[in-house]
């Protein structure tokens, strides 16, 4: 060790640091009093951005304001000991982001020199951010995850049809919902860990196999009706599916009702049932009288007899706005077509739609039919008159430094409010009460703005009998 400090002493101070740089990603030549007189990089892609600006300046200097402390403390130990503990300093770059250095200080033989050497952690400090930004997309899929799961729970609970998921192995119950502890009459408890078939008639037992076959070997099986062991009839499906290595099997049990209890259904009330469409009937008062599944779907439901009886706008268009707009519509027209809007389902899901509507009055109660098509898929072009609002705002920008702010501003504001009015006007096709409800606005604060953006005939004829004509 001796003789190779020996060594080192008799080397010039830039020789010395072109030595110890072969050690150091960066080496810097320190005066006495800590004032930089060379800098040396091992290699150019450790060059410090603004490191050409170091040379005359303090070492405290060229360091952040969070590392000077630890930069003095680095220059009073070298002072009292001769070599110092590695501290990490930051440097200040012109492109904002620190570079990050940890630095060990000693003394250039046996003159008043001091020699730092550092080394880079720029690459430590990426992948650290990069693993910080791995754990937190790791957090947001297990968040993400648990928020399925708990909605899998829930409409797995709330199913009306009793389900079980069997290992497709050894056709062992791993879960059931409350419709099949229902069914069988047992806890969930007692169902998990069984071997199915169980609970049915014993001639049927051969059945449920052949179909739990079928399902095994072509993913699928078709429906087989088997009986219960207290003579009730149900229909059994069957579907594969894998979770992580394991192939499971869902079979759904579904009770069939005796001849007296449902009328057979007609062709129209099965293709209805399964329209990819939603399809849903209501009272006057937009409440749902029947439904299909594609709307159970749209809403998030789990079976008909939570939307039975409740407001269809609870899931479609806005609250006790859209609606009123409908039945307007349909009294004055007879139907609505592809009415843009959007609906909301039980679990947040929203989703654009659009909604066609007709009536039948004399039927007895009269009813409403509603139409729903999920759109949100599509390619958009943008919103309608987005373009024409878009170019005239371009327009007033240009005035910028002509005109003053406020001027700008009213004539913006007035822009925009007049193409909201035409737009709703054009929704309602002119129907100006089902515009005012979809704005928000009475019909006597529609005609005042209709008057203020030349929209309203000034003779007057809109209003007569007190504002109480509805213009088409």
């Amino acid at each position: 060790m001796t003789d190779a400090r020996a060594a080192l002493d008799a080397l010039d101070p830039g020789a010395a640091a072109a030595l110890m740089a072969i050690a150091g990603d960066v080496v810097l030549v320190l005066s006495r009093r800590g004032v930089v007189e060379s800098v040396t990089f091992s290699a150019p892609e450790f060059q410090v951005e603004g490191s050409e600006a170091w040379v005359g300046r303090s070492f405290t200097e060229i360091v952040g304001a969070d590392s000077r402390t630890k930069a003095e403390a680095l220059l009073t130990e070298v002072g009292t000991k001769g070599l110092t503990r590695r501290r990490q300093l930051n440097h200040p770059t012109p492109l904002g982001a620190d570079a990050p250095v940890q630095y060990v200080l000693t003394r250039l033989g046996r003159g008043d020199r001091l020699v730092a050497v550092g080394r880079d952690l720029r690459t430590v400090s990426s992948l650290q951010q990069r693993l910080i930004e791995a754990q937190q997309a790791m957090e947001r899929d297990y968040w993400k995850l648990r928020h399925i799961e708990t909605r899998y729970r829930l409409l797995f609970q709330l199913a009306g049809d009793a389900i079980l998921v069997l290992d497709a192995a050894g056709l062992t119950v791993t879960d059931a919902n409350q419709a099949a502890a229902t069914l069988f009459r047992e806890p969930v408890e007692r169902l998990v860990g069984r071997s199915f078939p169980f609970g049915l008639a014993a001639d049927d037992a051969r059945a449920v196999d052949e179909a739990l076959g079928a399902a095994k070997a072509s993913g699928r099986a078709a429906n087989t009706t088997v009986r219960l062991a207290g003579g009730a009839a149900v229909t059994i499906a069957a579907t594969t599916f894998r979770q992580d290595t394991q192939t499971l099997l869902l079979v759904r049990l579904t009770p069939r009702a005796s001849e007296g209890e449902r009328p057979p259904a007609t062709p129209t009330h099965d293709l209805m049932a399964q329209a990819p469409d939603a399809f849903v009937v209501t009272d006057l008062d937009g409440r749902v009288l029947m439904l299909n599944a594609a709307f159970l779907d749209l809403a998030q439901l789990a079976t008909e007899e939570q939307a039975k009886g409740q407001p269809i706008g609870t899931w479609i268009g806005r609250p006790g706005a859209d609606l009123p707009v409908f039945l307007a519509m349909l009294r004055k027209h007879g139907s609505v077509r592809l009415m843009a809007t959007s609906a909301r389902g039980a679990h947040g899901a929203v989703t654009e739609v659009e909604v066609s509507a007709a009536w039948v009055p004399d039927a007895e109660p009269p009813v409403v039919g509603f139409i729903i098509r999920d759109v949100g898929r599509r390619l958009s072009a943008g919103p309608q008159g987005a373009r024409d609002l878009t170019r005239a705002v371009e327009q007033l920008t240009g005035l910028v430094g002509r005109v003053a702010l406020r001027e700008l501003v009213r004539d913006t504001v007035d822009l925009v409010e007049r193409h909201f009015i035409e737009a709703a006007l054009d929704m309602t096709q002119d129907n100006r009460t089902s515009a005012a409800e979809v704005l928000g606005l009475s019909r006597q604060s529609l005609y005042v703005k209709m008057r203020r953006h030349r929209l309203l005939e000034p003779a007057g004829d809109d209003e007569q009998d007190g504002g109480l004509e509805v213009a088409g």
